[in-house]
């Protein structure tokens, strides 16, 4: 017998031996420490990133992607519904066009929005210290009425989407290409960063949730390759709005738990996963996204309520504003309509590639484009613009240039409303708090009219029930939100001083109640310009510390702020505009575009990704099973905001 071969005799004696100890400890009934076999499971399954999906959706565009992914896949976030009857009216939501812009006012607002707009491009000198000579519309527009289309080629290669086999929906770009002919419904489900839910067909909460099912599972098949049936060995995280609706949310969780099947799901801010994905553990985030503009100031992981804010504007009102001023300057397509799919699609494109906020570029330039529509020969346009290209974007800091009469432009976080599936939320709290101390009754009054720095309470009519005014940020210096009443919402009350004035509350409470309204709706139609808005979020963080960290940090995402010279120009306007005070304490105020030389589009859905892969996100799964049992309750057990 040779060594080893002893030696492997040797173990297995010794293993036998083991085995008949282990025998007569249990007959004698020696406890032995068990490890519980439920606490590495989870441990396991979270290292396997590529079995979490991120899910990013935006209002106009999709991202969806495995948090293994280096890139996610991005589709247009529409779908054309087939007609169940013939000869039914055909009906599609509005891509650039919004309520708010056929109002008598209209016209004037964006005259005068865009005096102010040429004011600022003059008062700024260029980077030779000379003064920009403005151009007008009339200069380009004698050249731009003469220019006739160059026909490319006789066929424009593109075509509508084939639906002879009829199919009952089509999704992202098939959908954008429908023939209007067709008998096809267009529906964007999200609007504003908020469900579509209105009054027109398919419009109805069920309806709009059964889109996005519709999509999201069309995306995972085709896109991902991962089988419907498959979702239950798979979990999710869903990214969404700072300020959010909680009943959408509640029914979203529940149809990607219930009716799409994953195992579990993680519901997280766009604001916190743009931090992880650009790699700061604080920053001012300014979401700019081709509907609504957000702010929040995010620190250490950590969303301050107080500062979340959302302007109803953003990328599609530049692009419908540098439409009506390449239609001053003579636009040589006079075929453009903003009710078609395909000609919103080229302005969004001439707005990327020419609109800039460069203001040493003057002066009347040339361009050409190329129009390839279906059924059409392709052809090329010659154009001369001169300010347009700056105008255009400049939209984002004086935003009554977009011409929006009579809608809510501005939102705050709204206090929940109460759920039935949730009775111990934060009025149970409030309930049982004033039953104890009964004194307190008269204090809790006096605070549901005013609130102390500045906050009130009551609600703010509006979709998606965003802007309860219980959330209008306390403790704001030159930046409470109280002072913007007139012009382009200058914000002016001192710190610790209510909205209404502090010598007030004494006065009837529905004299209270009267006022809030009208002074809400006197604040949610006024637009802060992106700017202002920025300096306001800011100013509402509790201590000078952090917003010292915040100017240092403004980290700008989305795809609507993507112009040349954008950090240069926004760089500018908040030292211009930042309090004195703190000029002094800030040492550099950084704005932040491309973090990583990343695509800005890309680094919230990033961060969701990012947020897949840490140890910390063990805590915060929230398991199908859970949520079958407790509902909505869970959300407020395991989000990692304040729900």
């Amino acid at each position: 017998m040779t060594q080893a071969e002893k030696e492997q005799a040797n173990g297995k004696e010794k293993e036998k031996e083991r085995e008949k100890e282990k025998e007569k400890e249990q007959q004698r009934g020696v406890k032995r420490p068990i490890v519980p076999p439920a606490i590495p499971e989870p441990l396991q399954e979270q290292i396997q990133s590529s079995f979490v999906v991120v899910i990013h959706p935006g209002s106009r565009t999709l991202r969806i992607g495995r948090a293994t992914d280096t890139l996610p896949v991005t589709v247009p976030h529409v779908i054309a519904r087939r007609h169940k009857q013939s000869g039914q009216p055909r009906y599609e939501d509005t891509w650039l066009l919004r309520e708010g812009l056929n109002k008598p006012e209209s016209n004037e607002q964006k005259q005068n929005g865009l005096k102010m707009v040429d004011q600022a491009i003059w008062s700024k000198k260029m980077s030779n210290g000379v003064r920009r000579t403005p151009v007008s519309a009339e200069q380009a527009r004698a050249y731009n009425c003469q220019i006739r289309p160059a026909v490319l080629d006789s066929s424009s290669r593109v075509k509508w989407t084939n639906t002879a086999h009829h199919p009952p929906y089509l999704v992202g770009e098939e959908a954008l290409y429908v023939n209007p002919s067709d008998c096809y419904n267009i529906h964007w489900p999200i609007v504003r960063g908020q469900l579509n839910v209105h009054a027109g067909p398919g419009g109805s909460l069920t309806a709009v949730l059964a889109d996005l099912e519709t999509i999201w599972s069309n995306v995972i098949q085709k896109h991902l390759e991962i089988p419907l049936k498959d979702l239950k060995y798979y979990r999710c995280i869903l990214l969404v709005p700072d300020i959010y609706n909680r009943q959408h949310i509640k029914e979203v969780v529940n149809m990607l738990l219930l009716n799409m099947g994953f195992s579990a799901i993680i519901v997280h801010q766009e604001s916190v996963c743009a931090t992880f994905g650009s790699g700061l553990s604080s920053a001012c985030v300014v979401d700019v996204g081709d509907q609504k503009t957000s702010l929040c100031c995010v620190e250490d992981g950590v969303s301050h309520r107080n500062s979340r804010l959302c302007l109803g504007y953003g990328g599609s009102d530049v692009t419908r504003t540098f439409f009506w001023l390449l239609q001053r300057a003579g636009f040589p397509y006079r075929d453009c309509q903003l009710s078609s799919r395909l000609d919103c699609q080229l302005l969004q494109h001439l707005k990327e590639t020419f609109c800039h906020l460069d203001q040493d570029i003057s002066g009347l330039q040339d361009h050409e484009f190329q129009t390839r529509f279906p059924e059409a020969p392709a052809l090329l346009y010659q154009v001369r613009l001169g300010d347009e290209k700056l105008q255009a974007p400049m939209g984002l800091f004086y935003p009554t240039t977009f011409g929006i009469v009579g809608q809510k432009m501005t939102s705050l976080q709204c206090r929940s409303q109460g759920d039935a599936e949730d009775p111990h939320d934060e009025h149970y709290l409030l309930a049982t708090q004033s039953k104890q101390d009964p004194s307190s009754k008269s204090a809790a009054d006096r605070k549901a009219i005013c609130r102390p720095g500045g906050g009130l309470d009551g609600e703010m009519s509006g979709q998606g029930g965003m802007g309860d005014l219980s959330e209008m940020p306390r403790g704001c210096g030159s930046g409470n939100s109280g002072g913007g009443m007139q012009g382009e919402m200058d914000l002016g009350p001192v710190q610790g001083e209510c909205l209404m004035g502090a010598g007030e509350v004494e006065e009837p409470l529905s004299a209270h109640l009267s006022r809030k309204t009208a002074i809400m709706s006197q604040f949610e139609s006024k637009a802060l310009g992106l700017d202002k808005a920025i300096l306001h979020s800011i100013d509402c963080c509790a201590s000078d510390e952090t917003k010292r960290k915040m100017y240092s940090s403004i980290l700008v995402v989305g795809g609507g702020l993507m112009f040349h010279c954008a950090q240069e120009f926004l760089l500018h306007r908040i030292i211009n505009k930042m309090p004195p005070s703190f000029r002094r304490l800030v040492d550099n105020v950084d704005v932040i575009t491309r973090p990583k030389d990343m695509d800005p589009r890309l680094i919230s859905w990033k961060g969701g990704a990012v947020l897949a892969c840490l140890d910390t996100t063990q805590e915060m799964w929230i398991h199908q099973r859970e949520w079958q049992r407790f509902g909505v309750r869970m959300l407020r057990e395991r989000a990692a905001f304040v729900w």
